[in-house]
């Protein structure tokens, strides 16, 4: 039995942005399961917002909050996604001077803790979402591997994203199985690569970083089905690993496509697999 299917919607912002009832309207009519929000309710009031995605069969599964927001403003945050039937909510990026091995991780850690606390307390798991730096290694050990052996399950879980596993030289669908019964939300991130790993390839999802010089290897993000990934055994690890959902996940479009246009072709190809 195939897993239900959500997409982020980061990969949509722009039709979010310009008009996010008829968006979330045509996410519903191309077949997704759930959405994984990136900014609460997009300017809706919260229970508006669930009755609109009830309405169209869209659960609000999980949504991308950054560190900085949950330390700061965890009470408003929490109830927002409580609101909205959010079962769970990732940390999507983890800056420098937060991250395994930094000064000050041990805060870090302990402020992990109390918001896997309070977000278990209404109902609410804390997951992680990786991208590539996470498999630098901290005493013979991945950063992501140490960061989970520091925290309960209760406290936090994995979203792995297939893309940055990938990139980091690890096999994605054997990596999802290593995480068995903690990574409940996989991120399916198709992409092509020539040649090496880019040195500047967080500049392809938004973040500051230097331009990519000329000749330097070429990366970008693709439609599910349409770049290097393995998807069939993807999905296949992710069922046998306890996953719930898979979240597709196109941070930027390609292959002269708009963005809705991306959303379509994934799930257009997830839907014709015999999963």
């Amino acid at each position: 039995m195939a897993l239900p299917i959500a997409i982020q919607l980061y990969g949509v912002r722009d039709f979010m942005e310009k008009d996010a009832k008829e968006t979330l309207r045509q996410i519903a009519a191309m077949g997704y399961d759930g959405i994984e929000p990136c900014g609460g309710s997009y300017g809706m009031d919260p229970q508006d917002f669930r009755a609109l995605c009830d309405g169209l069969g869209l659960k609000v599964i999980s949504a991308h909050v950054s560190y900085n927001m949950l330390t700061t403003d965890l009470e408003n945050q929490l109830s927002l996604y409580e609101t909205l039937g959010t079962k769970y909510i990732a940390y999507p990026y983890m800056v420098e001077g937060h991250r395994p091995g930094d000064a000050d991780y041990e805060t870090v850690l302990e402020n992990m803790r109390r918001i896997g606390k309070e977000a278990q307390a209404r109902g609410i798991q804390m997951l992680y979402h990786n991208h590539e730096f996470e498999f630098e290694k901290i005493n013979g050990q991945y950063k992501l591997e140490y960061q989970f052996d520091h925290l309960t399950p209760a406290e936090l879980q994995a979203e792995l994203d297939t893309c940055w596993v990938t990139v980091s030289g690890e096999d994605p669908a054997a990596y999802i199985r290593k995480f068995a019964g903690r990574c409940p939300c996989v991120h399916l991130k198709d992409f092509y690569m020539n040649g090496k790993k880019p040195e500047h390839m967080y500049a392809l999802i938004g973040l500051p970083e230097t331009e990519a010089e000329e000749g330097e290897s070429k990366m970008e993000f693709r439609p599910a089905g349409k770049g290097m990934l393995n998807v069939p055994s993807i999905l296949e690890a992710a069922k046998d690993a306890g996953a719930q959902w898979i979240i597709v996940e196109q941070d930027s479009p390609s292959l002269g496509m708009d963005q809705m246009e991306c959303a379509q072709a994934g799930i257009e190809y997830l839907k014709s697999l015999n999963w």
